[in-house]
């Protein structure tokens, strides 16, 4: 439901049809075609509405326009009846109600309210000013949720940042336009280590950067360093920062409007018009020069940030070189505890990264070793949170997991180089294990996140119970919301014999032997792993940060409000 124009109801020329109808009805008669009907459009081919309508069983719409209220009603795509008018109003806008096809959508017609509301709130902070609210009337579900942003973008990097320490309270905000394309920029700078660039193209999230991200991130180096160098800063004998120097820390916000957008792919997450970088790089470079010379102390703060990661980063270097000489990082010289598998087929291989000495001698001995290889690793792992690039390369069980999947690490990560296309993490059912657990995403998300995004990273779903009987464990319970009952339920199933069924309750992985790991945690045939999958970057970073960072009172404040969701066995 909107309250804009209304979609247009005149007879459209070439169909003979109603306008409104035509749009529900015809294939690549949406607004951004024709001219006029959109400034600017995300829609790359017009089909989004009759392809709705196609794949529902039922779909009705109502047209608030001309002070009259227009109705029409399709069935699997087709028209029922002629577009009536069944009512006067003094609004304007459109409202659609659509049911998805079961027979076409066959696992599911279920719609997730946590991944719209994400995106609802989105494209608030996309639009500034702009009013939405989602509602979900489902039985036992309801809930709605307003959202208004006047700043924008700007609201959105202060969101992002809400749990950060920033180097500058107000986010920088640029916006300019050039033969009919805009752009805004909106940034900030936290005393973090870790970049969080997300662009925007006609409000669509363009998850691989593109054209307008390319121009941004040229001018905010060059600007940078121009303004250093002016103003006495950099020295003449010091190099000039880098791009990774000057985007260390960094949260940015980039929306450009384009009336033709170019996207590289079907799925719209790069885009591709070659002129946006030019448009982009000129615009972004006049404003941020002009806010740097009218806020020295902000300007010298950006900087000084970006000298400090530069002499990190060539810590850094040196470390990884004075680690590479000792065997430490090169790939024929694998970690000398990971005991690894056969194959070389990275997509049948798995990497295990258990937790404790002990587990990892049962796992090593009760896996299969043609695919499954094993990294046992010793406590709690370095928070990277809260750690520079060359504390982290002097950690030796990162180290050694960078080595074991092959990727390189920071600028030299690649994908294409992981040696396995599952990486487990296998830890124990307790609060240590949950928090070792946490430290290893927080290092996969801030340092590894291509193989998150590939699907790559999985949890390992150990038993926290195994029932009894005798001797024999007849039955294993995996942790979960429901595991109270289970358990319930399996020891009635075993309670009718001569030997009652008593509980054994599993705290670590060390309490169970090779066989027994195998069977319920590694077995192929019958394990539960849990995909760790990222749908909305902004909120992660969030959330990392607030459970990871410095900073308590969030944590606090979050812990409190989620705890009643978690069972801690403490």
């Amino acid at each position: 439901m909107d309250d804009g124009r209304g979609i247009p109801v005149d007879i459209q020329e070439k169909t003979g049809r109603p306008a409104v109808e035509t749009v529900f009805t015809v294939l690549h008669a949406g607004g951004k075609f024709g001219g006029g009907g959109y400034k600017v459009s995300g829609g790359l081919h017009g089909v989004g509405s009759s392809v709705v309508n196609a794949l529902s069983t039922q779909l009705d719409v109502r047209v608030h326009k001309n002070g009259k209220i227009y109705y029409q009603e399709y069935h699997r795509g087709n028209v029922v009846a002629d577009l009536e008018v069944v009512g006067d109003t003094d609004k304007t806008g459109t409202t659609v109600h659509f049911t998805p096809d079961p027979e076409i959508f066959t696992e599911t017609t279920t719609f997730d309210f946590d991944k719209l509301n994400k995106r609802i709130q989105e494209l608030a902070f996309l639009n500034r000013g702009l009013r939405i609210s989602i509602t979900d009337k489902r039985e036992g579900l309801e809930q709605t949720k307003h959202y208004h942003y006047e700043g924008g973008i700007a609201s959105y990097v202060e969101y992002i940042n809400e749990n950060k320490d920033v180097i500058f309270d107000t986010p920088i905000y640029t916006d300019g336009e050039m033969d009919d394309i805009t752009v805004e920029v909106a940034m900030q700078y936290t005393t973090g280590y870790h970049e969080n660039v997300m662009s925007f193209a006609n409000n669509i999230h363009t998850h691989e950067g593109g054209t307008h991200e390319q121009g941004f991130r040229t001018a905010l180096t060059r600007v940078i360093n121009d303004y250093a160098r002016k103003n006495k800063l950099l020295k003449d004998n010091e190099d000039n920062l880098t791009g990774e120097d000057v985007r260390e820390g960094l949260t940015a916000v980039i929306s450009v409007k384009h009336p033709n957008p170019q996207f590289e792919g079907q799925t719209k997450t790069k885009l591709g018009n070659s002129e946006v970088v030019k448009i982009t790089n000129r615009l972004f470079s006049d404003a941020f020069s002009d806010f740097l010379m009218e806020n020295p102390q902000i300007a010298k703060r950006i900087v000084e940030k970006g000298i400090l990661a530069a002499k990190a980063r060539v810590a850094a270097k040196r470390a990884r070189e004075v680690t590479r000489k000792k065997s430490g990082l090169e790939i024929s010289n694998l970690p000398g505890k990971l005991a690894d598998c056969s194959s070389n087929n990275p997509a049948e291989t798995e990497l295990f990264i258990v937790e404790g000495d002990s587990a990892g001698g049962s796992a090593k001995s009760g896996r299969n070793r043609e695919f499954q290889a094993i990294l046992p690793i010793r406590g709690k792992i370095l928070n990277v949170e809260k750690a520079s690039m060359d504390k982290i390369l002097a950690n030796e069980e990162i180290r050694s997991l960078f080595t074991a999947m092959g990727t390189g690490f920071g600028a030299e990560f690649d994908v294409t180089k992981a040696r396995y296309q599952k990486l487990v993490l296998m830890t124990d059912a307790d609060v240590d294990g949950a928090h070792i657990r946490t430290l290893l995403l927080t290092l996969i998300y801030r340092y590894m996140k291509p193989i998150l995004e590939a699907g790559y990273v999985y949890i390992a779903q150990p038993p926290i119970y195994g029932v009894k009987v005798g001797s024999e464990i007849k039955e294993y319970i995996q942790p979960g919301t429901d595991q109270e009952i289970k358990l319930q339920e399996a020891l009635a199933r075993h309670s009718e014999g001569r030997s009652k069924p008593t509980i054994q309750r599993y705290k670590g992985l060390g309490e169970m032997d090779d066989h027994q790991l195998w069977e319920t945690t590694m077995d192929p045939e019958h394990r539960l792993m849990a995909r760790v999958s990222v749908d909305d970057a902004a909120e992660a970073d969030r959330i990392f940060d607030m459970l990871m960072g410095d900073r308590v009172e969030p944590r606090r404040e979050f812990i409190e409000e989620n705890a009643v969701y978690s069972t801690l066995d403490v």
